[in-house]
């Protein structure tokens, strides 16, 4: 049963991960295209402010390969990837629901594991260090900015484990409402210190003054804005996708197996 869950979350991750591009193509890339094209304005502002000429660089892929195949390729990849993991953790999971409460249903446990997974891994981190696109964001504190979202991702995932953990062992004693309550509030308060924690980042580029003249406007705020809101929405997109998939999959295996079940029992009779 465990390789039939790792195939389904393969499966739900593959057919996310195509809807998810084609969500991308049509309302992101054209707001990556935007930002592309202001970064390339305000170079030749800059140019134009120190006297000297602007340099195109060379692209190994055109803007067409980057913004259909690869884009394409590195998202189905990385949704069933996404999709894997999924499946690993909800067989974990059901390892011990399953034997704790027989009565559970497997798809209740996906939709939660779906809704977790979703808030611990996109959700804070989104939060905190919401995506820009291109042309924003120092080049000197890139690697700052990424070791703190891997750093926030990797806590709040673990914050997210244990609060399963502390819910299920809770359970029996209080009830699922405390239990869930008291899981919920220890992941937030833990979420909470370690983004207080880790730094700052403000990076939207201002325009390019010339003392007290603007010779390059700064950088849309309705591109970021956009930028955003259709890349959450997009999480969201794949996330429920995956979910409701995988969900089906699972509901085709257990009327498989009732239905094997039922003819063992037949044949026994």
């Amino acid at each position: 049963m465990e390789r039939r869950f790792i195939g389904a979350g393969v499966l739900a991750g593959l057919v996310a991960g195509i809807i998810s591009f084609v969500f991308a193509r049509i309302f992101i890339e054209p707001q990556v295209a935007a930002a592309i094209d202001y970064e390339d304005e305000r170079s030749h502002a800059e140019a134009a402010l120190t006297g000297g000429g602007h340099d195109h660089e060379h692209e190994l892929f055109t803007r067409s390969i980057q913004e259909n195949i690869g884009a394409g390729v590195g998202t189905v990849v990385f949704a069933v990837a996404i999709g894997a993991l999924f499946a690993v953790a909800f067989t974990v999971l059901w390892a011990y629901v399953g034997r704790r409460w027989p009565a559970a249903d497997p798809r209740t446990i996906a939709a939660a594991l779906g809704g977790t997974g979703f808030v611990a891994v996109i959700g804070v981190p989104y939060f905190v260090y919401p995506p820009n696109p291109p042309a924003v964001g120092d080049a000197d504190t890139i690697g700052s900015r990424s070791s703190s979202y891997l750093t926030l991702t990797v806590v709040s995932l673990i914050l997210a484990i244990a609060a399963v953990v502390v819910v299920m062992l809770l359970w029996s004693r209080l009830g699922g409402l405390l239990a869930g309550i008291v899981g919920t509030v220890g992941y937030l308060v833990g979420a909470t210190v370690t983004a207080a924690l880790l730094p700052e980042f403000r990076e939207v580029p201002g325009p390019v003054m010339d003392g007290d003249t603007i010779v390059g406007a700064g950088f849309p705020g309705q591109v970021v804005a956009d930028f955003r809101v259709y890349a959450i929405a997009n999480q969201v997109l794949m996330w429920t996708v995956l979910t409701v998939v995988f969900g089906l999959v699972l509901g085709a295996l257990m009327r498989r197996s009732a239905a094997s079940d039922r003819r063992r029992e037949s044949v026994a009779a």
